[in-house]
Order: C-alpha cells, then structure tokens, then sequence
C-alpha cells in the first residue's frame, strides 16, 4: 500500500467502524470485546489490504475479517449471560447474592447514534438469547435475520455451502424459539420515566410501588442473584439495599435499543455521591417492567459518559 492510500483506507474503514461494532457486540455480548474486535479487524484490513485489491465490495471483505476474529475469540470460552440465565430467582437476602467474574455477565451498549440498528436486535434479552448458539449459528442469524444477508453470501464469507447456512439457521431459529426474548421496549413514556425517577431518588415506598409492576424483575450483575416481583425488589431495596436510600440518578442517554439508562451514585460517608451502579430500566406502558443495575462502574460510567463521581 502506497502512503498516499493509507489515509483513505483509514476513512474507508472508519465509515464501517459502527455498524462492525454493533455486529461484534452482537456475537461476543461485551462492548469492550467488540471495539476490541473491530480494532482487530482493522489491523489485518490493513495488512492484507494488497492481497484484497477490490476482489469483492470492501464491507464485505471487513464482515468475513470481523467474523473470524469473533469467533477466535469466542474458541473455547464460556457464553456470556444475564443473571436470570442461570438459575431461579431467589430470596432478597444478602446470602444469596453471590459474586461472578466481570467475564460471565452480558454487559450493557449505549446506543450508537450514527448506525441505523433495528433496535430490538440489541435488546439485552435478545443479545443473551443469542449467546447460547453456537459461534457459527450466531454468525449465520445475525447475518441473514438481522442484517439481512442472502444465505449464497454468508456460505461465502463462512466458507462453507448454503445447505449448511440454511441448516444453521433452522437449529439457531429452533433455539431461540425457547427463549424469552421480551419486548420492544417501543417509545419512551418520558412522564412515567420522570416520575420513577423522583420516586427512586426520594426513596418512596407508596410512590415506587405504584410505577413498579407487581411482576418486575431486577437482576445485579456481577451477583448471580436474581429478584422476582415487586414485593422482593423492595425486601432488598429496604434491607441489604438500604445504602441506596438518598442516591441520585444522572441520565446516561439510552442503552440496548432504546431503554433508559442512569449513572446511580450513592451517598458517600466523606460527602457528595460515589458511583454504585448503571441502572437500565424497562418500562411498559403499565409500569417499570424490569431493572438492571450494572454494578461494574469502573469500566461502565465512562462507556456511557458520566462522571466518576458527584461531589456536594
């Protein structure tokens, strides 16, 4: 490659970087991962770039890249998941909340704001569905169900027949038929949001209890404990929770197609608020339906553009 070229391949590629990031999250369920994998694409367009030399459309060539990294990375390691993937819902007491490694929890994705993404395919429950195929099914669904590939041209980039695509994606859609995938979370209900908000931020029993559904769930990466209902969320937010009584919620845009996100930050001994958790919030049309509190804020806050802490 010639040095004049190499400014323009950089912008050609940077045009992709989005929608490859999208597609890594998609395959590898950690956002980190996938600016990781993208990084990675990059670097081998770049050193394989004379051996391309247009032989077939640029995105393409970066999909096949992209792809195999992916799923080098996913050789012989455990699936990604949410709480609620591993177990039953337990009792709201602090013995039960056990802590897992940082690499066995889907992690959240702020929502791109250049890409065109059909938001329900980076739902959280749809991304952990997503995880229990195998590497190469996932490739084939999100190829040819969400991005909408021919399957001539993902047995092309996978190397292998259409037979075997259309096989693959029989057993991937087979697979996650069993899962519950959940719902578009559809527009934003931006007065009820408001309202949870406040209610969260005052720590009011009769006002939380009237926007939060009787069925809602709440799950804490990296505890594996779940909660189920109302009525446990709140035995926790009023028992081994209580530290969170008196946090304040700073808005974190959206996350995962289109939830609510928030940086908590809880009250801190020495004065102002130190950061707890990201907290995403599925609402429907009749209440909070489901909470998620990322605890992981080190790595998080800054992913989502807040502050390390909030000062008095």
């Amino acid at each position: 490659m010639t040095v004049h070229a190499a400014p323009e391949l950089e912008a050609r590629l940077e045009q992709h970087r989005g929608e490859l990031v999208t597609y890594c999250y998609r395959m590898l369920g950690s956002p980190f991962e996938a600016e990781d994998a993208v990084q990675d694409t990059f670097i081998r367009a770049w050193r394989g770039y004379d051996r391309f030399e247009g032989r077939s459309a640029l995105k393409s060539w970066l999909y096949r890249i992209a792809t195999n990294v992916c799923l080098d990375m996913l050789q012989g390691r455990e699936r990604r998941a949410r709480p609620m993937d591993l177990g039953p819902a337990l009792e709201p007491v602090l013995e039960n909340a056990a802590i897992r490694p940082d690499e066995t929890w889907l992690q959240p994705i702020p929502d791109p704001a250049d890409v065109a993404v059909e938001r329900d395919t980076i739902r959280l429950a749809f991304v952990a569905a997503l995880q229990h195929l195998p590497p190469r099914q996932r490739a084939s669904l999100i190829l040819c169900e969400v991005l909408r590939w021919q399957a001539a041209e993902v047995a092309e980039l996978l190397d292998t027949s259409v037979a075997s695509v259309n096989s693959a994606l029989q057993r991937a859609r087979a697979t996650l038929g069993e899962k519950d995938l959940g719902a578009d979370p559809g527009p934003i209900d931006q007065e009820l949001l408001e309202r949870y908000v406040a209610a969260f931020e005052e720590y009011d029993v009769d006002k939380l209890a009237a926007l939060i559904r009787e069925d809602a769930t709440q799950s804490m990466p990296p505890y594996d404990l779940w909660l189920d209902g109302r009525d446990n969320i709140f035995k926790w937010w009023f028992g081994p929770g209580i530290g969170c009584k008196g946090s304040k919620l700073l808005p974190a845009g959206t996350a995962n197609g289109g939830y609510p996100a928030y940086g908590q930050y809880k009250p801190d001994e020495q004065g102002g608020h130190q950061p707890w958790a990201l907290m995403v919030v599925d609402l429907s049309a009749d209440g909070v339906a489901e909470l998620t509190f990322f605890l992981d804020t080190p790595t998080l806050f800054p992913l989502f553009g807040l502050p390390e802490r909030l000062d008095a």
